[in-house]
Protein backbone atom coordinates (compact mmCIF):
# COMPACT_ATOMS: atom_id res chain seq x y z
CA UNK A 1 0.00 0.00 0.00
CA UNK A 2 1.33 3.41 -0.89
CA UNK A 3 0.64 6.21 1.40
CA UNK A 4 0.16 10.12 0.63
CA UNK A 5 3.45 12.13 2.42
CA UNK A 6 2.91 15.33 3.75
CA UNK A 7 4.60 17.71 5.83
CA UNK A 8 3.99 18.88 9.40
CA UNK A 9 1.35 21.75 9.43
CA UNK A 10 -0.07 20.38 6.20
CA UNK A 11 -3.53 20.54 6.03
CA UNK A 12 -4.86 16.96 5.15
CA UNK A 13 -8.80 16.70 3.59
CA UNK A 14 -9.62 13.26 5.03
CA UNK A 15 -12.84 12.25 2.60
CA UNK A 16 -15.47 9.15 3.06
CA UNK A 17 -17.95 7.89 0.25
CA UNK A 18 -20.87 5.93 1.14
CA UNK A 19 -22.84 3.86 -2.04
CA UNK A 20 -25.77 1.42 -1.77
CA UNK A 21 -25.68 -0.97 -4.78
CA UNK A 22 -23.30 1.63 -7.11
CA UNK A 23 -25.30 4.71 -5.60
CA UNK A 24 -23.92 7.29 -3.40
CA UNK A 25 -26.29 7.16 -0.26
CA UNK A 26 -25.70 8.64 3.21
CA UNK A 27 -25.38 6.11 6.13
CA UNK A 28 -28.26 6.85 9.12
CA UNK A 29 -25.06 7.92 11.52
CA UNK A 30 -21.36 8.54 10.60
CA UNK A 31 -18.32 8.32 12.35
CA UNK A 32 -14.99 8.70 11.88
CA UNK A 33 -11.70 7.02 13.53
CA UNK A 34 -8.35 8.82 13.59
CA UNK A 35 -5.38 6.92 14.60
CA UNK A 36 -1.80 8.81 14.97
CA UNK A 37 1.35 7.11 15.18
CA UNK A 38 1.36 7.20 18.68
CA UNK A 39 -1.80 4.74 18.70
CA UNK A 40 -4.43 7.60 19.84
CA UNK A 41 -7.57 7.08 18.54
CA UNK A 42 -9.73 9.92 18.63
CA UNK A 43 -13.68 9.57 17.11
CA UNK A 44 -15.74 12.33 15.26
CA UNK A 45 -19.38 11.91 14.37
CA UNK A 46 -21.24 14.17 11.77
CA UNK A 47 -22.43 16.74 11.99
CA UNK A 48 -20.52 17.88 15.03
CA UNK A 49 -17.09 17.82 13.18
CA UNK A 50 -17.39 16.48 10.17
CA UNK A 51 -18.75 17.41 6.77
CA UNK A 52 -21.48 16.64 4.43
CA UNK A 53 -20.38 17.17 0.88
CA UNK A 54 -23.33 15.71 -1.00
CA UNK A 55 -25.45 12.72 -0.73
CA UNK A 56 -23.05 10.07 0.30
CA UNK A 57 -20.29 12.44 0.40
CA UNK A 58 -18.46 13.40 3.75
CA UNK A 59 -15.03 14.79 4.56
CA UNK A 60 -12.81 16.61 7.82
CA UNK A 61 -9.77 18.22 7.43
CA UNK A 62 -7.04 17.67 9.90
CA UNK A 63 -3.65 19.53 10.43
CA UNK A 64 -0.89 17.30 11.95
CA UNK A 65 1.82 19.22 14.02
CA UNK A 66 5.44 18.51 14.09
CA UNK A 67 6.37 15.61 15.67
CA UNK A 68 2.99 13.42 15.05
CA UNK A 69 5.43 12.08 11.99
CA UNK A 70 4.93 8.84 11.00
CA UNK A 71 2.06 6.87 9.79
CA UNK A 72 -1.39 7.86 10.70
CA UNK A 73 -5.01 5.65 10.02
CA UNK A 74 -8.01 6.49 9.47
CA UNK A 75 -12.17 5.32 8.91
CA UNK A 76 -15.26 6.38 7.70
CA UNK A 77 -17.76 4.34 9.44
CA UNK A 78 -21.47 4.54 8.31
CA UNK A 79 -24.68 2.85 9.74
CA UNK A 80 -28.25 1.77 8.24
CA UNK A 81 -28.67 1.35 4.75
CA UNK A 82 -25.23 2.40 3.96
CA UNK A 83 -23.57 0.81 6.60
CA UNK A 84 -19.72 0.57 5.55
CA UNK A 85 -16.22 0.80 6.90
CA UNK A 86 -13.02 1.64 4.85
CA UNK A 87 -9.80 2.15 6.49
CA UNK A 88 -6.99 4.30 4.96
CA UNK A 89 -3.87 5.89 5.76
CA UNK A 90 -1.28 8.76 5.11
CA UNK A 91 2.10 9.48 6.71
CA UNK A 92 3.16 12.78 8.37
CA UNK A 93 7.23 13.48 7.20
CA UNK A 94 9.82 13.90 9.99
CA UNK A 95 9.78 17.76 10.55
CA UNK A 96 14.09 18.30 10.55
CA UNK A 97 14.18 22.11 10.47
CA UNK A 98 11.53 24.05 11.97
Amino acid sequence: MSDNLYDPGTRIRLSGVFEVAGVETDPTTITLKVRKPTGTTTTYAYPATITKDSTGRFHMDITPAGGEQGRWFYKFIGTGDAAAERERSFRVREQVIS
